[in-house]
């Protein structure tokens, strides 16, 4: 009996010690988890705070040497080449590093590099408030300041250009100036030129609201009073016309002047020649052009640049044209003759012809066939016995 009872004490105990290590096992487990758990989040909240941080400041001081390791380094790169420093510009900087240093590498980030600190580190904002911890400008809290400045000065003005309106109309008096600013060759500042502008983002809504209003104090009559403001946020254009290559004109023995050129359409080429103070006259292959084009749609392609320039009757002209059938004739023909008006024309007149698509060549041809196939596009008929 106290044999038994020994026992089952014993056994009880032994089950004991199983259950108290399970659950040692167990709590270390859980204490191994959560701070495991902890560790990660931690590790996660460091990885926010950074994402959160921003750009990258730089200081004035870092700026500063910079630029002195950059005109140091600009110097000795001189010195290489065999140039003078004071002379050296960028593009010879970026000439000499191709030259030293060719790189095959795809990615231009990955090539070597040498450029001025103010293109490589962007722009950034000065202090906005001072000692006492007060911001400087009255609409700092807006979070867009320099944005809603320009946005108050650009309604100031409009204000000011309508009151001055207002004023000469009491009076009895026309408005002095009417005339409005010329905006051609040149358009509004793109929302991320914007942005570098102001060093601040803004949004496509905010973009728009801007133009719009811009747009408002050009349709006022005195707006060209305001003129250097609106041409600050615009962006001149270059004119395409001025790569345009215009032969000079040349002089017969009688003292006319006369233009040669040559145009292109599919396979036919041609080659005129315009004689000015004429009678109008027009000859294509030795035959007046009624007659080597019965067809109106071509007498007109070839007329065209006459009657774009308002210069029917002016010029006598002289074509040969080979290749190809009398569509792509007269296109070529339409080419050679905007091309020989070029040198009678002026700069303007030249951008006009430019726009109208008189000097831009036709770069369709007829779609070869493909074999397996009935035609350039279209395939056989599908039979199914």
């Amino acid at each position: 009996m106290a044999a038994s009872t020994g026992r089952t004490v014993g056994s009880f105990l032994v089950k004991c010690g199983t259950c108290c290590s399970n659950l040692n096992t167990m709590s270390s487990n859980l204490t191994h988890q959560v701070l495991s758990r902890q560790l990660c989040v931690s590790s996660v909240l460091h990885r926010k705070n950074l994402a959160a941080a921003g750009p990258e400041k730089f200081s004035e001081e870092f700026i500063r040497k910079q630029l002195e390791e950059y005109n140091i380094g600009k110097r000795h790169l001189a010195n290489i080449m065999g140039e003078d420093p004071e002379t050296f510009t960028q593009q010879d900087v970026d000439r000499s590093v191709a030259y030293l240093f060719p790189s095959g590498l795809f990615d231009k980030r990955a090539r070597p590099l040498m450029k001025h600190p103010d293109e490589i580190f962007p722009k950034q904002q000065a202090i906005q408030w001072g000692a006492d911890g007060r911001p400087f400008h009255f609409l700092f809290y807006t979070g867009k300041q320099s944005y809603y400045s320009l946005m108050h000065d650009t309604v100031t003005k409009v204000l000011a250009v309508e009151k001055q309106q207002d004023r000469l109309i009491s009076k009895g008096l026309a408005p002095e100036d009417t005339k409005q600013i010329s905006l051609t060759g040149s358009r509004w500042l793109l929302k991320e030129e914007l942005e570098e502008l102001l060093v601040e983002n803004i949004s496509d809504h905010d973009n728009a609201r801007f133009i719009q209003l811009m747009d408002r104090l050009l349709s006022l009559p005195g707006c060209s009073s305001e003129e250097g403001f609106v041409q600050r946020y615009r962006k001149q254009l270059e004119i395409q016309s001025s790569k345009q290559q215009v032969a000079p004109l040349q002089y017969d023995q009688n003292g006319l002047a006369y233009s040669t050129a040559d145009g292109r359409r599919k396979s036919a080429t041609c080659t005129v020649l315009l004689r000015d103070c004429g009678s109008g006259s027009i000859s294509i292959n030795e035959k007046d052009y009624l007659h080597y084009f019965p067809v109106l749609q071509d007498r007109e392609q070839l007329m065209f640049p006459f009657h774009f320039l308002d210069m029917l009757g002016r010029f006598d002209l002289q074509g040969t044209v080979s290749g190809g059938g009398r569509s792509s004739q007269a296109g070529a023909l339409r080419l050679a003759i905007s091309r020989a008006l070029l040198s009678f024309l002026s700069e303007g007149e030249v951008e006009k012809m430019r726009q109208a698509g008189l000097l831009t060549p036709d770069p369709r041809v007829k779609e070869r066939k493909k074999p397996g196939q009935e035609g350039a596009r279209r395939k056989f008929t599908w039979k199914k016995r």
